[in-house]
């Protein structure tokens, strides 16, 4: 078996990353700018195309993961640290999926229009304010978590890196080019 994710997979995930952290910049980012102003609507807009952009490539993402197999972390974890390191992923793809869909809600709710890179996606439901209110509070909720999962799962790779001596890191690392570079 191979000692590390194909590439695709590695490729998926440090974009997923650097997608995600682009979500919540841009969420947090707006706070700097009045309501109503044109920089703050504009934050706004990415958030939402981008969050759409990571529900679009996390069904990628779990099909090469699927597809290209999971290499073996060598010397292998106690089954305790292997059953959290799952959980986790779990998580992870969750918030991958259900953030986006709640966001996308959230804006049917509101009966605002759900901007995709010039196209506008269909409502997912009419108009409902209350609908929308529940979905504002679940969604900044699991954003705030969001943080804490994707915080742990970072220290969990550094743990495993520089603590356990182990190679989940390096599963997941991008090789260096073979030309010295």
């Amino acid at each position: 078996m191979k000692d590390r994710f194909g590439s695709a997979t590695i490729f998926l995930h440090w974009l997923m990353l650097a997608l995600l952290a682009a979500v919540y910049a841009c969420i947090e980012l707006r706070e700097f700018w009045p309501k109503g102003s044109d920089p703050r609507e504009l934050l706004k807009t990415w958030h939402f195309m981008l969050g759409l952009s990571v529900l679009a490539l996390v069904w990628i993402r779990l099909y090469a993961r699927v597809r290209g197999g999971t290499p073996p972390i060598v010397p292998q974890p106690a089954a305790w640290q292997t059953g959290i390191g799952h959980a986790m992923h779990v998580a992870l793809y969750l918030l991958m999926i259900c953030m986006p869909i709640a966001g996308w809600l959230l804006l049917s709710a509101e009966g605002k229009p759900i901007p995709f890179f010039g196209l506008e996606l269909p409502p997912l439901t009419g108009t409902n304010k209350p609908l929308a209110k529940q979905v504002k509070e679940i969604h900044e909720t699991v954003g705030t978590i969001g943080y804490w999962l994707i915080g742990l799962h970072a220290a969990a790779a550094l743990f495993h890196h520089y603590i356990q001596h182990d190679n989940t890191f390096a599963r997941m690392w991008m090789r260096r080019s073979s030309n010295g570079g």
